[in-house]
């Protein structure tokens, strides 16, 4: 039984910048840590950081005046901030940069008396913020029969924005409905989509070319961009299943297979694969790792965050 273990997989840019601040956060100011949401989509981080003291709120009433409260990944909307302010919070913003770039088109598209139509999943932490920042110009567009029905006042002034989880391929066909029906909408820049997100989806693309017979995918049933490397190998005819560790794994699954492709999600991290290999081993998988492209991005630190200062300054509200 051959294992095909494909790079890039795991944890994107914006998902270490998250933890490495909480984990920065938990050594400069102790317990109590607040964070809102979940860090990231994941229940092994999740969980690591319950154990080291860090609490996982809500909602902001959950914690205490003049608390450290930390942001999660995917955003929160101008009446998070707000009531982080009136609560006297000290702030820590984990949310990712792209995020926070697709925020800024949104003010900037406002501003240019723009409606916006957003792609994304109602139920997720990132559309709740993103539309939080608009919500009288905004609507969600989820399936093609929004895209189909969708009505906006001025058709020469529509820009469609999209949540940065979603692939190109994903995001296309709703985008072909509404410039069908509005010739002037104004598309999303390609950096608006998560190039982790892309380029996991590309590398299961690879391993389908390669005839696996089976697709494991590393990452929690509530990470938007796991569960879609499944449903690309589906797409493919490829059996495919979602798995927070190896507990979780069938024998049956194994059956009868000579080829297995591993991937993860943008939110799982590489422990969890490399245990998922340990176990495939001792099941006489030999390994191969396939490597797509090559990933070198980094993003900073909040400013009021830097873990080479050796006292970090007072957190602001």
């Amino acid at each position: 039984m051959k294992l095909l273990l494909v790079k890039p997989r795991g944890f994107c840019a914006g998902v270490v910048r998250a933890i490495d601040i909480v984990n920065i956060a938990l050594e400069h100011y102790g317990t109590p840590l607040y964070v809102r949401k979940e860090i990231v989509h994941n229940q092994s981080v999740v969980s690591d950081f319950k154990e080291k003291g860090v609490v996982f709120i809500e909602e902001l009433d959950e914690v205490p005046q003049d608390s450290v409260v930390i942001f999660s990944a995917h955003g929160v909307s101008p009446v998070v901030r707000q009531a982080a302010k009136e609560k006297k919070l000290h702030v820590i913003d984990a949310t990712c940069p792209l995020v926070t770039k697709v925020h800024a088109e949104v003010h900037r598209y406002k501003k240019q008396g723009y409606s916006i139509l957003l792609i994304g999943h109602a139920d997720h932490d990132e559309v709740e913020g993103t539309m939080g920042e608009a919500p009288d110009i905004m609507q969600l567009i989820e399936t093609e029969g929004d895209a189909q029905s969708v009505e906006i006042p001025d058709p020469e002034k529509v820009v469609v924005l999209s949540q940065t989880t979603l692939s190109v391929d994903e995001t296309k066909g709703l985008i072909d409905i509404l410039q069908t029906r509005f010739p002037k909408l104004t598309r999303p820049a390609k950096g608006d989509i998560c190039y982790a997100t892309q380029n996991r989806q590309d590398a299961v693309k690879q391993l389908a070319s390669l005839e696996i017979g089976l697709l494991l995918v590393v990452g929690s049933k509530n990470s938007s961009n796991s569960a879609r490397l499944c449903e690309v190998a589906r797409s493919f005819d490829i059996q495919a299943h979602l798995i927070d560790t190896t507990s979780e794994i069938d024998m049956q699954w194994l059956e009868n297979k000579k080829t297995l492709g591993l991937s993860a999600g943008a939110s799982a991290p590489e422990y969890l694969v490399q245990e998922v290999v340990s176990f495939l081993e001792s099941q006489g998988a030999v390994v191969q790792e396939i490597e797509t492209v090559i990933e070198d991005v980094h993003f900073a630190l909040p400013r009021n965050l830097k873990s080479n200062h050796k006292k970090l300054p007072t957190l602001s509200v």
